[in-house]
């Protein structure tokens, strides 16, 4: 169980500090970061699916027009999801992006109810409603929609919807993800390179290492997630979810210093408790009914791709 918290904590630990290694790249166009952040992910992957010996569920996969379909929409939405948020942090929205994930775990409760048609107990409606309440306060008092927050929650809730219903396992899931999207952007990059007045991106050594780096981010807080995720409770990696986005909101609020006004606080006070209330009952309901934790989540259990 200890082993299996480090393992958690320390996944969620490295999300949290990503925007400090984003914004090392900010003088880069954000689809241009994504584009390298896949070609090194996919490349660091191969690598451990090679050594794992795993590439058969892989080539099954493919050979399946359907589930290759399906694969790609997931790989173009993560990619989505990348994009706006590397984007948005190096555009000064480190705190907007931690509400996208706070209100993230709230958003997969209501993609459940419309598309799995599960049903909900009355303290999870009420959890919806005041996370609602906070959305529309922050719309109110800005004049528009926290749009990257609700466009990171969702794309990221699609995601994980859509990968819940997918035949393969995390990692073989997302080195096939990666190889879909590996050819595109590559091509991508290599228009990019014969532009002469382009910024590719490897103007420095500095700046090529950090860009070679992006798999490594993406790739380790994955494993050591995976790792820590088949060790401890679902109620635990519940809990310990939350502390990416509460160390990104201090990142911008402390080292950034992004705006986090009375408005702001009062719409995250209501995202909090609609937190406090979704969470505490579901670990109520769950020890209630069993009479012991909950079992470890599974190990193809969506939440492992991270930001």
């Amino acid at each position: 169980m200890n082993r299996g918290i480090l393992y958690g904590f320390s996944a969620y630990l490295m999300w949290g500090v990503l925007p400090i290694f984003w914004k090392q790249l900010q003088d880069l166009p954000a689809f241009d970061v994504a584009a390298h952040r896949i070609i090194w992910s996919f490349a660091l992957l191969a690598v451990i699916v090679s050594f794992a010996q795993k590439w058969e569920a892989i080539r099954r996969a493919v050979r399946k027009p359907r589930t290759l379909a399906t694969f790609a929409i997931i790989a173009a939405i993560l990619f989505l999801n990348w994009m706006v948020y590397i984007w948005a942090i190096n555009a000064g929205q480190i705190v907007e992006t931690s509400l996208g994930y706070f209100i993230n775990p709230l958003v997969n409760v209501l993609l459940g109810v419309l598309f799995l048609r599960e049903r909900l107990r009355s303290f999870q409606w009420l959890s919806i409603a005041v996370a609602a309440c906070g959305v529309l306060w922050l719309t109110v008092r800005y004049g528009s929609l926290p749009w990257i927050a609700l466009t990171l929650a969702f794309t990221f809730g699609i995601y994980g919807l859509l990968k819940k219903k997918s035949s393969l396992e995390s990692l073989e899931g997302l080195t096939l993800e990666m190889g879909i999207l590996f050819a595109p952007v590559l091509f991508f990059l290599a228009y990019r390179y014969s532009q002469t007045d382009a910024v590719t991106g490897f103007t420095s050594l500095r700046t090529a290492v950090l860009l070679l780096l992006t798999g490594v981010f993406t790739v380790a807080p994955l494993l050591m997630f995976g790792a820590g995720a088949r060790r401890i409770p679902l109620s635990v990696v519940g809990l310990l979810q939350y502390i990416a986005p509460t160390i990104q909101l201090l990142i911008g609020v402390l080292m950034y210093n992004e705006p986090f006004t009375r408005d702001s606080q009062v719409g995250f006070v209501l995202i909090w408790i609609a937190l406090a209330l979704y969470t505490g009952e579901g670990i109520w309901q769950r020890q209630h009914r069993s009479g012991h934790p909950p079992a470890a989540m599974p190990a193809n259990h969506p939440a492992i791709t991270g930001s």
